[in-house]
């Protein structure tokens, strides 16, 4: 299967083949920040799995909770959020759910962070739930 991400204008533009790898919700603040939202939803690609990208795009690199560069591409025109590429996982690409506007899109299998999910955020039974990015929150 081919599907194309796109920034809200339509100026950048990533085009991946296959599934993702894995599809997340991040509730940690700096994505809460950064998309604007609750939290992000993002799926995770192998690099090979992107084909094509059109457009131009800038980065922005920051340091993540491990010490390690996390580096966002956006369109410089609108704004939006393109990828992501994290020092710590080498050859994965990270690309938010919502640039593919494809309503059959997998659902998530995992939310990270959710020591600092908003409070009224549920999410759907069978999620595996992490307190952080890397331990299970204990079952009540």
């Amino acid at each position: 299967m081919i599907r194309t991400a796109s920034c809200q204008c339509g100026q950048l533009n990533l085009t991946v083949e296959g599934e993702p790898a894995l599809v997340s919700a991040c509730n940690c603040t700096r994505c809460q920040k950064r998309s604007g939202s609750a939290f992000a939803l993002s799926s995770r690609w192998n690099a090979e799995q992107v084909r094509e990208r059109s457009g131009n795009g800038v980065t922005y690199a920051r340091k993540g909770t491990s010490g390690k560069n996390v580096e966002f591409l956006f369109c410089p025109v609108c704004g939006s959020t393109v990828s992501t590429s994290l020092e710590l996982l080498p050859g994965v690409i990270g690309i938010p759910v919502g640039c593919f506007a494809d309503t059959s899109f997998p659902a998530p299998k995992v939310a990270a962070w959710c020591e600092s999910k908003l409070g009224w955020v549920r999410f759907p039974d069978g999620l595996l739930l992490l307190r952080d990015q890397s331990q299970p929150m204990e079952q009540t």
